[in-house]
């Protein structure tokens, strides 16, 4: 009877001590993911930005000529409609 109860106690404080430790685990990993939540927001909020004065700069259609303008524009929409995919959409 001793040697049971001993060994009980035994698993007690080891089990104790593995739940202790992967719970002090599972707070440094909640503590990264709100860290990278909260990053990808910010690069979110950049990315709405950009679309909006993007689209702010081009309501007149002034940049669609032939020239080397236009070509330097065209390929600025199309790295912005590229980086669009990558919004947040459930902010």
């Amino acid at each position: 009877m001793i040697v049971l109860t001993i060994i009980l106690g035994l698993m007690v404080v080891i089990l104790g001590f593995t739940t202790f430790n992967l719970l002090k685990k599972n707070e440094q990993q909640e503590d990264i993911l709100a860290g990278y939540m909260e990053y990808l927001s910010k690069i979110s909020g950049i990315i709405e930005l950009s679309d909006k004065k993007l689209k702010e700069v081009d309501h007149k259609g002034s940049f669609e000529s032939d020239d080397e303008v236009g070509f330097f524009f065209q390929e600025i929409k199309q790295i912005q409609e590229t980086l669009n995919a990558f919004k947040i959409k459930n902010l």
